[in-house]
């Protein structure tokens, strides 16, 4: 997770883990159910939210990881 104030843009093509089986319960499908190559942006306070839930077991954790090269 970013620890600036900038907000998180995941988006599925910039995903190393993009086709795994990672996406079948990838925090993103899991609270929007958007179509694959759909992005989105999430706020700070969002991201914050996110880590909140997923330390305590109620969704799960963030695994998006931005391809490099």
């Amino acid at each position: 997770m970013p620890s600036t104030d900038e907000p998180l843009t995941i988006d599925c093509d910039e995903c190393v883990m993009q086709a795994t089986t990672a996406c079948d319960d990838c925090v993103v499908t899991f609270l929007c159910s958007r179509e694959p190559d759909d992005a989105l942006v999430v706020d700070v306070s969002e991201v914050r939210a996110l880590r909140l839930l997923a330390d305590t077991g109620l969704t799960p954790p963030l695994r998006h990881r931005r391809r490099t090269g």
